[in-house]
Order: structure tokens, then C-alpha cells, then sequence
């Protein structure tokens, strides 16, 4: 029992010798922390004072530089404002000047107004003298003296505009034949006139019975579904397919084709092979179109526009093939462009596609030039190409490469045998050529010759002097380009003579 009590006691001895051992060395901790902590403070504000004062020197400093700068700006700010003023004072002195001048100016002015208005009295005392000694006013005298002269020197003045007109013309036609000869020359193409009939070889006249059919049957259902007239005459071995339309004779020469090689002519299989034969020539139509656009190495057009373009293969224009017309033309029109410097892809698309309102002319309302324009500007051709459409059927063309087109377009028109007229219509154009060039005063008779390419025109010399024929020369060719719509161009030669006849008795 007692060992345990100084057990307990010696452990409470030792717990509190302990706790004042720990005691004392938190205490000897504590003042060595607060020594450092003195330490580092007296060291931090040692170092606040230097960098205040190394702070205050450099605020000093730019201080001064500041004071420097001022000072030298204000003086130069002095200078420049000493500057100013001088040059203030001489351009007040230089206004002062230049007033004094237009006083001067205007004073002069007035002076010579009133010199002028003195002068015009004067000149117009002198007039009215004049006119009250000759008896003639200005304006007669004016007219008088003007007659005299056209009087006196009229055959030199014709002589002078005929030399003129000739040097000019000679040097137009030089300029005209370097440009167009070799243009020309690359595209001798043989042409070929088109007509309004197709004829269909028969291996047997036997066969015309069987078109014709029981009653006209067959024949009837083919005039029917096709459009065109089939003509079954006393012609050996072949018949005779009339219509206007190229596109619906190739489809009756295409069923007709069907037919005779399948040998059953009736009326379901003649159905058959008008709509076989349909569809063949849509798709020769897409080739025809692109077999031109590959022909000219255009590229990038919509497949709806290259199957309108293959339409033209079956349009003609007066027995002109449109699609073989058009292809030249972009030809011509490429050509030109590269010779004159104008835009050769413009041109040449523009010269493909003139014409492709032609090609839906028969189904669309209105001119072949708007719906071209139209068709071109809904497939998204630009502005200077789709006009081309409209260009080449205008006297003055808005842009360059219409003009061209126009140029080609007559190029390729008035090829020989590119074009072909009715007997009809060529009597009516020299008719209209004739009656357009009689139509002034002065005029005896009027022939037109040379396939209406050239009119002669006879003037009564009584009415009409050498110096007048020139001036109705250029008159009757002047109304003729705005009256007659004609392919090429047409020559108007005046004649005048005096014949003076006697009898010897």
C-alpha cells in the first residue's frame, strides 16, 4: 500500500518538474521568436527608408527632366507662334494686295463692257447703213452670198466630199478587209440550204398501199399523231413527208423508218413508233447540244439550256440550219473578239446563244430576241451575254461584243447559199427596196438589181445637182437601214445625166 503511494506521488513529482521544464524552454522559444521578429522588422524598416529615399531621388530627377522639357517646348512653342504671326501679317498683307488687284480687274472689265457695248452700236449703226444702201437685210444678204457661192464653187465642194467620203471609205474598207479576210477564210464551212420536205425511200411500191391503209386508216393516224402532211404520189420507190417544222417531219421520217423495217403497219403500232421516235430525238437533241458546246470548248451550262441549245439542229431560218448558224456565229464571234481585243469568252457565248429563242419561238408569246434574253438571264447567264440576245437586232449596240455578235450574225446570213427566200417573199423585198428608195423628190425611176444587194436610183438633173446626189445618196441609205430588215448590206448608186439631143435636117 505504501509502495503504491510513493508510486503515485513520485509520478506527481515528476509530472509537475516536468511541466515547468516545458515551461521554461516555451518561455526561452518565445523571447528567441520575438528576438527574430525585432530582427526582421528593424531590417524591413532600414530597407522602407532607402528605397523611400531612392524614391524621392528619382521623383526629383524626373522632376527636373519634366522642368527641362516644359521649358524647352515653351520655347519652341514661342518660335513657332513668332512664326505664325509673321506669316499672319504677310498674308493680310497679300489679301490687301490681291483686293487692290480685282479693283483694279473689275474696273477694267467695266471699261471694256462699255467698249464692247460702244463697239456693238456701232456695228449695228454700220449694219442698218449697209442694209439701207444694198436694200437687203442680213439674213438675205446672208442667203444670197451662201447661194452665190454654192453657185460658184459647188462642183469643187462635191469634189471635196468625194474625196473625202473616198479616202475614208478606202481606208475604212483596208481596216474592214485586214480584219475580216482572214476571220472569213477559217470558216469556209459548206452550207446547205434546208426545205420544208423530207423524202422517205421505199424498198417497194407495194408498200404505199400498206401506209395509206384501208380507207386512209394508217395514213390518217400518222398525219394525226405527227403533224405533217404525207404526199404518196406516182414517184417510184419513195414518198414524200411536207411540213414546216423540221423536228415533227424527223419524227415522221423516224416512225416511218420504224414501220417499214418492222413491216406491221397499224394504227397501235404506229402510236408506238410516233412515241419511240419521240423520245429517240430528245435524246439526239441533248447530244446535238452538246456536241456544240463540246465543238467550242464551252463548259459549266445547265443541262436544261444545252437540251433548249439542241432544239435549234431542227429550226431553220430562212432554210438556214439555226444550230449550224449558231455555232458559226460563236465562231466568227470568238475570232473578231481576239482581232479587235474585246472579251472572247463574252463573245463567244453570246454568239452561241443570239439566236435560242428561236428554239421555243413556236411555244412561248413574243419576239425570239426577249425570250432568248429571258431564257439566258433564267439560267443565269450574265447581263452582257444575255443581252447579246437583244443587241444583235439593234441598230447601235450598248456593248462591244454585241456588236460583234451583230457583225457575225450578218456574216453568216449573207454567206452565198447560206439563206434561201421564197419567190413571194424576194419579190416583196425589192418592191419594198424600190418603193423605200423613190420616196424622195427628184427621184425619175428606181431599179433594183444584183438580187436586191444594190439600187440605182435616176434623178431628174433639172431638180437635183451633183452636190444634191451625194446628200441623197446618203439619204436613201439612211431610210433604207431604218424602213427594210435585209441580210447583208446594199449598195445606192445615184445617177444623174444630161442629154442633149439635136436633129440635123
Amino acid at each position: 500500500m505504501l509502495t503504491i503511494v510513493y508510486i503515485l506521488l513520485g509520478a506527481a513529482a515528476g509530472t509537475a518538474v516536468g511541466y515547468l521544464i516545458r515551461q521554461s524552454i516555451a518561455a526561452k522559444r518565445t523571447a528567441s521568436a520575438e528576438a527574430t521578429a525585432e530582427k526582421i522588422i528593424q531590417e524591413a524598416r532600414s530597407k522602407e527608408q532607402q528605397l523611400l529615399l531612392e524614391a524621392k531621388e528619382r521623383t526629383i530627377k524626373i522632376l527636373d527632366e519634366a522642368k527641362r522639357d516644359e521649358q524647352s517646348r515653351r520655347v519652341e512653342l514661342s518660335e513657332f507662334q513668332k512664326k505664325l504671326e509673321k506669316r499672319e501679317s504677310l498674308f493680310d498683307q497679300k489679301i490687301l494686295e490681291l483686293q487692290s488687284e480685282q479693283t483694279k480687274i473689275a474696273e477694267k472689265e467695266k471699261q471694256i463692257d462699255a467698249a464692247k457695248a460702244r463697239l456693238d452700236s456701232m456695228a449695228d449703226e454700220e449694219i442698218k447703213k449697209l442694209e439701207a444702201v444694198a436694200k437687203l437685210t442680213t439674213a438675205e444678204a446672208e442667203e444670197r452670198l451662201f447661194k452665190q457661192v454654192q453657185e460658184r464653187h459647188s462642183e469643187d465642194l462635191m469634189g471635196r466630199v468625194r474625196k473625202l467620203e473616198q479616202e475614208e471609205a478606202d481606208v475604212i474598207e483596208a481596216k474592214i478587209q485586214e480584219i475580216l479576210t482572214p476571220v472569213i477564210q477559217r470558216m469556209g464551212s459548206t452550207v446547205v440550204s434546208e426545205t420544208t420536205t423530207t423524202n422517205v425511200t421505199l424498198p417497194s411500191d407495194d408498200l404505199k398501199g400498206r401506209i395509206i391503209g384501208r380507207e386512209g386508216r394508217n395514213i390518217k393516224v400518222l398525219e394525226y399523231l405527227t403533224g405533217c402532211e404525207i404526199l404518196v404520189d406516182d414517184t417510184p420507190g419513195m414518198i414524200t413527208i411536207s411540213g414546216f417544222s423540221p423536228i415533227r417531219r424527223q419524227i415522221t421520217k423516224r416512225a416511218l423508218d420504224k414501220l417499214l423495217k418492222d413491216g406491221r403497219i397499224q394504227p397501235a403500232r404506229i402510236e408506238e413508233a410516233v412515241e419511240e421516235s419521240k423520245k429517240e430525238l430528245a435524246i439526239d437533241i441533248k447530244k446535238a447540244g452538246e456536241d456544240a458546246l463540246f465543238q467550242l470548248g464551252i463548259t459549266g451550262i445547265d443541262p436544261k439550256l444545252v437540251q433548249i441549245l439542241g432544239r435549234l439542229k431542227y429550226r431553220t431560218s430562212y432554210g438556214q440550219n439555226a444550230l449550224l448558224h449558231s455555232i458559226e456565229v460563236a465562231q466568227i464571234s470568238a475570232m473578231l473578239a481576239q482581232e479587235l481585243g474585246a472579251d472572247v469568252t463574252v463573245a463567244k457565248k453570246g454568239g452561241l446563244f443570239h439566236d435560242i429563242g428561236k428554239a421555243v419561238d413556236h411555244d412561248v408569246q413574243g419576239g425570239h430576241p426577249e425570250i432568248g434574253y429571258n431564257i439566258m438571264k433564267k439560267f443565269g447567264l450574265p447581263e452582257e451575254i444575255a443581252y447579246m440576245s437583244i443587241g444583235h437586232h439593234e441598230d447601235k449596240p450598248k456593248t462591244f461584243e454585241a456588236v460583234i455578235a451583230k457583225v457575225a450574225d450578218a456574216i453568216s446570213g449573207a454567206r452565198p447559199g447560206a439563206r434561201k427566200d421564197s419567190v413571194e417573199q424576194y419579190i416583196q423585198r425589192l418592191e419594198d427596196l424600190e418603193k423605200t428608195a423613190s420616196s424622195f423628190p427628184g427621184i425619175e425611176k428606181v431599179y433594183a438589181i444584183q438580187a436586191g444587194r444594190e439600187v440605182r436610183v435616176f434623178v431628174r438633173p433639172q431638180e437635183i445637182d451633183d452636190f444634191s446626189a451625194v446628200r441623197l445618196a446618203q439619204d436613201v441609205a439612211r431610210k433604207i437601214e431604218a424602213d427594210l430588215q435585209y441580210p447583208g448590206e446594199i449598195k445606192v448608186t445615184i445617177i444623174r445625166e444630161t442629154r442633149v439631143i439635136e436633129y440635123a435636117k
